[in-house]
C-alpha cells in the first residue's frame, strides 16, 4: 500500500451501508466492514476483511477513517468512539439525534484535530452545484419560495419517524441554497402505522428574508419523488432526482394588466449536469479532506445547522404550533458563525473560523482563517486579527487592537483604547492609543493589557498580570505591573540555562541571550518580527546596557 493510501472500515452493512461499502471498495479506499449480523456481513464484505466487533475497528492501528451507517440513534456514539480511537469519521444523516449531542461531537473532532463529516448526500451531487450556482449568479432573481417532496412506500423505520429519516436532506439543501437560517417553523404530520412514529409531515420555514419553503415527506406514497423546486422572480428551477433531465429552468414571467397578475409561460430549459455518481463523490470528497486537512462541504457545523431545524420542527410536530429558531447566522460562507452570534455586514472572515455562543464581530474588521472566537466575545470596528488566533470566552477586542496570527487570548483577559478613560469626558477614536500583539502570544485569562503596549512575539503573560508596557519577544511576564520573570520557548516551556544556552524540552530547539534579547540559536530568532518592533527591542536592550 502506497503512503498517501487511506484506509477506511464501513461499520454498517445494511440498507444503506452496503452501498458505501461498494463505493469505498471502487474507490480502493475499503479496508475492513463491520456489521452484528453475520449473515449480512459475509454477504457484503466478499473478500474484503470483516468482523462483527466494533471494538475490532477501534482497536486495528492499520484503519485510518470509519464511515459511520448504523442506526440514526447510535450515530454519536459510534462516531465518537472511533474518533477517540484516533479515526477521521464520514457519519451518515443526521450527525445525531439533537443538536445538542451533535455540537459537542463537533467539539471533540476539533480538539482531536480529525476531519469530521456528514452524510448530505445532495451536496454532492451535480445539479444540486449547479442550481447553487445559478442561484449565487442572479439567474433566477430574487428567490421567492422553496418547495421539496420526498415520497416512497417504504422503508418504513421504527427506530425515526419521518422527519428525521426523510427530510434531513431537504432541508440541508433548502438552508445551502438560501444562506441562511429560519426564524421559524412549523411542522405537522400523521402517525398511521404506529401510534408514536410519523408516517407523513408537513413542515414550512419562514426566513428573515422573506423566502417561505417547505418540505413534504412520506414513506406512504404510492410513487417514488424526489424533487425541489425554487421559484425565482426572474426564472423557475426543477431539480428532479427521478428525471432523466435532472435540473430544469422555467422562465415563466408574471406581468401586470388592470391591476391583475397574468402569467406567461415560457418553454422549458434543460441545465446539462454532470452524471457522476453523488455517493462516490461523497466518499472521494471524505478521502480528500483527509489527505488535504480542509474543512467538508458538509462539516459537523453543517450537519449542526441542520439538526437545531430538526429539533425545532420535532418541537412543533409534538406541540401543534410554530416554534421560533434563535437568531439566525448566516450559512453558505466559509467561516462558521452560531445563530446567537452576529456577524456585521461588512466583517471580512477567513475560512474555517469559529464564531460561537453572542460574540458580536463589528464592520470593517479582518479576521483570519481558522480562529477560534468563543462566547460573548467582542470584536470593535477596525480590529485586525490573523490567522489561527484563539480568544477565549469574555473577551473585548477594541478599535486600535491587531493580532498577529496565533496569539492566545485567556478567558475574561482585558485590553483596554484609551489611556484615561472617564464617562464624563468622552473620547473618540483620534484619542485611542494602539495596541500590537505579536505572533504565537500568549495573554493569560484575566490578564490586562494597557493600550499603547507592544506584546512581542511569543512571549507569555502570565494570568493575573497587569502589562502597562512593552513586552520584549519570548519574554515570560507576572505581576502587577507585570515584569519581565524569564523566557520561554516558541511552545511556551519556561527556559533553563546552562552555559549560556537553553534549549525547548518539547521542540528541541536551542536559545541563547544576546544583547538582552532572546535569540534562536540557529538564526530564526527575530526575523519572523516585524521590522518596526525588532528595532525597538534592540533599542530597548542598549538604552539598558548603557
Amino acid at each position: 500500500m502506497s503512503e498517501n493510501e487511506i484506509r477506511v472500515a464501513c461499520v454498517g452493512a445494511g440498507y444503506w451501508g452496503k452501498n458505501l461499502v461498494r463505493v469505498f471498495r471502487e474507490l480502493g479506499a475499503l479496508s475492513l466492514v463491520c456489521d452484528t449480523d453475520g449473515a449480512r456481513l459475509e454477504e457484503v464484505a466478499g473478500d474484503t476483511r470483516s468482523t462483527t466487533s466494533f471494538r475490532h475497528v477501534l482497536d486495528d492501528p492499520s484503519i485510518d477513517a470509519v464511515c459511520v451507517a448504523t442506526p440514526a440513534l447510535t450515530h454519536a456514539k459510534t462516531a465518537r468512539a472511533a474518533l477517540e480511537a484516533g479515526k477521521h469519521v464520514l457519519v451518515e444523516k443526521p450527525l445525531a439525534i439533537s443538536s445538542r449531542e451533535a455540537r459537542a461531537l463537533a467539539g471533540f473532532a476539533a480538539d482531536q484535530g480529525k476531519v469530521l463529516m456528514v452524510g448530505h448526500l445532495l451536496w454532492y451531487h451535480s445539479a444540486v452545484l449547479k442550481l447553487k450556482s445559478l442561484i449565487d449568479q442572479g439567474e433566477l432573481g430574487r428567490v421567492l419560495y422553496v418547495y421539496s417532496n420526498r415520497l416512497n412506500l417504504g422503508k418504513i423505520r421504527r427506530e425515526e419517524n419521518i422527519l428525521w429519516s426523510f427530510a434531513p436532506h431537504d432541508i440541508s439543501v433548502t438552508l445551502g441554497l438560501l444562506g441562511e437560517m429560519p426564524e421559524r417553523v412549523h411542522a405537522q404530520g400523521g402517525n398511521y402505522l404506529h401510534e408514536q412514529i410519523a408516517d407523513v409531515t408537513v413542515t414550512t420555514m419562514a426566513f428573515p428574508s422573506g423566502v417561505r419553503a417547505h418540505v413534504f415527506v412520506s414513506w406512504l406514497h404510492p410513487f417514488k419523488e424526489q424533487k425541489l423546486i425554487v421559484v425565482g422572480d426572474k426564472k423557475m428551477a426543477v431539480f428532479d432526482d427521478m428525471s432523466a433531465d435532472k435540473l430544469q429552468l422555467f422562465p415563466h414571467t408574471i406581468s401586470w394588466k388592470e391591476g391583475l397578475p397574468l402569467a406567461s409561460k415560457a418553454q422549458a430549459e434543460s441545465v446539462p449536469v454532470e452524471t457522476a455518481e453523488p455517493l462516490k463523490a461523497e466518499a472521494e470528497h471524505f478521502l480528500e479532506c483527509i489527505r488535504s486537512g480542509s474543512t467538508p462541504r458538509t462539516d459537523a457545523e453543517e450537519g449542526i445547522r441542520v439538526l437545531e431545524v430538526l429539533d425545532a420542527c420535532q418541537r412543533s410536530l409534538e406541540t401543534g404550533d410554530p416554534v421560533s429558531l434563535a437568531p439566525s447566522s448566516v450559512v453558505g460562507h466559509p467561516y462558521f458563525a452560531h445563530a446567537t452570534a452576529v456577524v456585521d455586514e461588512g466583517a471580512d472572515v477567513g475560512p474555517g473560523t469559529k464564531v460561537w455562543h453572542f460574540a458580536h464581530v463589528c464592520q470593517n474588521t479582518s479576521i483570519g482563517s481558522n480562529c477560534s472566537l468563543g462566547q460573548n466575545v467582542y470584536v470593535g470596528p477596525g480590529v485586525t486579527i490573523g490567522n489561527g488566533v484563539k480568544i477565549q470566552n469574555n473577551v473585548s477586542v477594541y478599535e486600535g487592537v491587531t493580532l498577529e496570527d496565533y496569539v492566545f487570548c485567556g478567558p475574561s483577559m482585558v485590553f483596554t483604547n484609551v489611556t484615561r478613560p472617564r464617562s464624563a469626558f468622552p473620547t473618540g477614536p483620534e484619542q485611542y492609543a494602539k495596541t500590537h500583539v505579536g505572533t504565537g502570544a500568549t495573554l493569560g485569562a484575566n490578564c490586562t493589557i494597557v493600550c499603547g503596549s507592544r506584546v512581542g512575539a511569543w512571549s507569555f503573560v502570565a494570568a493575573g498580570a497587569v502589562v502597562t508596557k512593552d513586552v520584549q519577544p519570548f519574554s515570560l511576564v507576572a505581576g502587577v505591573p507585570a515584569r519581565h520573570l524569564g523566557w520561554v520557548s516558541r511552545a511556551g516551556h519556561r527556559l533553563s540555562f546552562e552555559n549560556g544556552e537553553a534549549a525547548c524540552p518539547e521542540t528541541g530547539q536551542r536559545y541563547t541571550v544576546r544583547e538582552g534579547s532572546l535569540v534562536e540559536v540557529d538564526g530564526a530568532g527575530l526575523q519572523d518580527l516585524d521590522v518596526e518592533h525588532r528595532a525597538a527591542v534592540l533599542a530597548d536592550a542598549a538604552e539598558g546596557a548603557r
